[in-house]
């Protein structure tokens, strides 16, 4: 009992340090975990082995990772984009699973099982690695990241199916279509009855429970419902991971999604962890050392074969080619459940420990490199995006069109919540503004009249010139992406030294670089709210509002140039 007890005593330092270093070098934490199970596994120091609690405690952190994919789908997004999803992101994995199946086939001399099982595995990318990547660039609603997360989302729709597909190809070859019929007919029917009964009574249940105001019981009913529903689906002979998916379509529906999201991250966190680390521990590093030749082009052909597959599908879509390649870059790496699938074929038998091993190795250093590769694609497709005039042409001229004759007029960078309220104030003073942002969504707002919304990368000299920069009163920087704001700033200052420029920064992180740029005032987000809760604390503890007032004007006064002397003589 003590020595396992020490043995997770290890293996939970191990976790704590190596996702803290990967926490501080900005990299994936699965990458942590996989690296804790494949220095403490069997091929390491033999301090963990393969155990059937070990094996049973990863497989329920499949099933929660299914649960909260199930959160988020919802059939209203899936509908807004079907195109996407189901046309991009459908002949993605068509053609990766297609291309992989014929190299396996007939390169490798594997069968078609096995490079059906291949395919598919590789054929997924890493959700955890990509929408993070996307979100801290703000680049989600691009036309490349909208791209990328349908073809995600399509991703985590064809694993369901694939674990169906997957037993079935595992049986003889002449029993091949009877137990793939007899699964699907299986999963219909549990589908219908789970959403059958779950749709009358899920709501109900969350309702009573939510009457008692407890987070424990709350916890414990998602619990319950996780884990039943996957032993549902596992007494039907099916994925534990079917049932999971299908209660978080059913809870996503109800009004306690966002709740039950938070309570189940933990545990599906932890847990995850710990399949991820199991996955690690069947990585053989003698084997890489042994076969290193083989696995460089193995994994060349990952990458570089999904890439020319997405290339292809974007030439299809008309894309242009800046947008093609950041696309590709960002799906070019392999993903959380291709690890799930390829560690499933082999349990199953379809592929041999060699092809596990080689295909497995370059999966992981594929995800490895990808936050590397998506960096490089993005600078070098953005500076051929700034040469690419034919492309750009019509943009820059919608953009000139749009600030015809306007004069002495302020240009608004971002119409997001902060954008559309700045305009609300400079309407109000009857001053006009030209608003650029590159979401299709806000660009279609209503603005107030004599102004105008228009699409383009404010960052880009000629959208600047084409806005009219030479004409304009002002430039104010309304979203919070430190990087490219600052490079508004410096575009800017090539053409005007004088024009005020004003910068909306999430914190003060970025403060001396945006003023060494050129910006006449930073207004960061952190220090304005905590001014005002600070003042309306004091007022609450009975401080008089005038004095808390004061303190608050204090503090801006030493803080806003500009604004200085009206503070102090406040």
């Amino acid at each position: 009992m003590y020595q396992n007890l020490l043995i997770w005593v290890l293996l939970l330092t191990a976790a704590v340090v190596t996702v803290s270093l990967a926490r501080r070098f900005k990299v994936p934490t699965l990458l942590a975990y996989l690296a804790i199970g494949g220095i403490l596994g069997p091929h390491g120091v033999h301090l963990l082995a393969e155990s059937h609690e070990v094996e049973t405690f990863a497989e329920f952190g499949v099933v929660f990772l299914m649960f909260s994919i199930g959160l988020e789908f919802s059939l209203t997004r899936l509908k807004a984009m079907r195109s996407l999803v189901f046309g991009f992101g459908g002949a993605q994995v068509a053609l990766t699973t297609l291309g992989t199946l014929v190299v396996t086939w007939f390169v490798y001399e594997q069968g078609w099982r096995a490079g059906v099982a291949v395919g598919l595995s590789v054929a997924m990318s890493s959700t955890a690695i990509v929408a993070k990547m996307l979100s801290d660039r703000f680049d989600l609603h691009s036309r490349s990241g909208r791209q990328t997360m349908g073809t995600l989302l399509f991703q985590d729709i064809a694993v369901i199916p694939s674990l169906i597909l997957l037993p079935a190809l595992a049986q003889p070859d002449e029993s091949l279509w009877l137990p793939l019929i007899k699964a699907m007919l299986e999963v219909t029917l549990v589908l219908i009855v789970m959403f059958w009964v779950g749709s009358r009574f899920l709501r109900r249940i969350y309702d009573f429970v939510a009457r008692y105001r407890s987070d424990e019981l709350f916890v414990l009913t998602t619990l319950w419902i996780v884990v039943g529903l996957s032993w549902i689906t596992g007494r039907a002979g099916l994925s534990l991971a079917l049932g999971a998916f299908a209660g978080g379509m059913l809870v996503s529906e109800t009004v306690y999604r966002h709740q039950v999201e938070a309570d189940i991250r933990p545990f599906r966190d932890i847990l995850l962890g710990l399949f991820f680390v199991t996955v690690g521990m069947q990585l053989n590093p003698a084997f890489i050392l042994d076969n290193f030749t083989h696995l460089m082009a193995v994994l060349l052909f990952l990458t570089i074969g999904k890439g020319l597959v997405v290339l292809l599908i974007s030439g299809v879509a008309k894309n242009g080619i800046d947008v093609a390649l950041r696309t590709a870059a960002q799906l070019a790496q392999a993903g959380e459940f291709g690890l799930i699938l390829i560690g499933f074929s082999f349990s199953l038998g379809l592929i041999t420990e060699n092809v596990f091993q080689i295909t497995l190795s370059a999966m992981l250093i594929s995800m490895f490199i990808a936050p590397f590769l998506i960096e490089g694609v993005a600078r070098f497709s953005g500076q051929m995006a700034k040469s690419d005039w034919t492309h750009k042409a019509k943009a820059i001229h919608d953009i000139a069109v749009g600030s015809f004759g306007m004069q002495g007029h302020v240009i608004l960078c971002g119409y997001g919540r902060t954008g559309q309220l700045i305009g609300e104030f400079l309407d109000a003073e009857h001053i006009p503004f030209i608003a650029l942002d590159i979401d299709p969504h806000q660009v279609k707002r209503v603005c107030p009249e004599g102004c105008r919304v228009l699409f383009g990368h404010a960052d880009r000299s000629e959208v600047l010139k084409a806005a009219g920069l030479l004409r304009a009163r002002a430039v104010v920087i309304a979203y919070p992406d430190i990087q490219s704001a600052e490079r508004v700033v410096r575009v800017v200052r090539q053409f005007c030294q004088d024009i005020p420029i004003v910068v909306r920064a999430p914190d003060d992180s970025g403060l001396a670089r945006l003023r060494q740029a050129g910006a006449t005032e930073v207004i960061p987000e952190v220090l304005e709210g905590s001014l005002m809760i600070a003042a309306e604390t004091l007022a609450q503890l009975g401080v008089p509002v005038e004095r808390a007032v004061a303190q608050v004007r204090s503090v801006r006064a030493k803080r806003y140039a500009s604004l200085r002397e009206f503070y102090r003589n406040a």
